[in-house]
């Protein structure tokens, strides 16, 4: 279960895993509402990720652990 940092960077959500020295551009994220965000993400180079949806939108940046999806 790696932690993956999610941040916005030129209006472009990206997400970046420290142990594999690798950052990409979220591709999809299951939730994007007010009153939930979050869920099954999926990264430019194909890797998917899942998280528990937030109540709300996070103040980015943000370092959540995640399960492979």
């Amino acid at each position: 279960m790696p932690n993956i940092m999610l941040r916005k960077q030129d209006g472009i959500l990206t997400g970046y895993i420290a142990k594999k020295d690798l950052e990409a551009e979220v591709t999809e994220l299951e939730f994007e509402q007010e009153n939930r965000w979050g869920g099954k993400i999926t990264l430019s180079n194909g890797a998917s990720f899942y998280f528990d949806p937030l109540s709300a939108p996070p103040t980015l940046p943000i370092t959540i652990r995640m399960r492979r999806a």
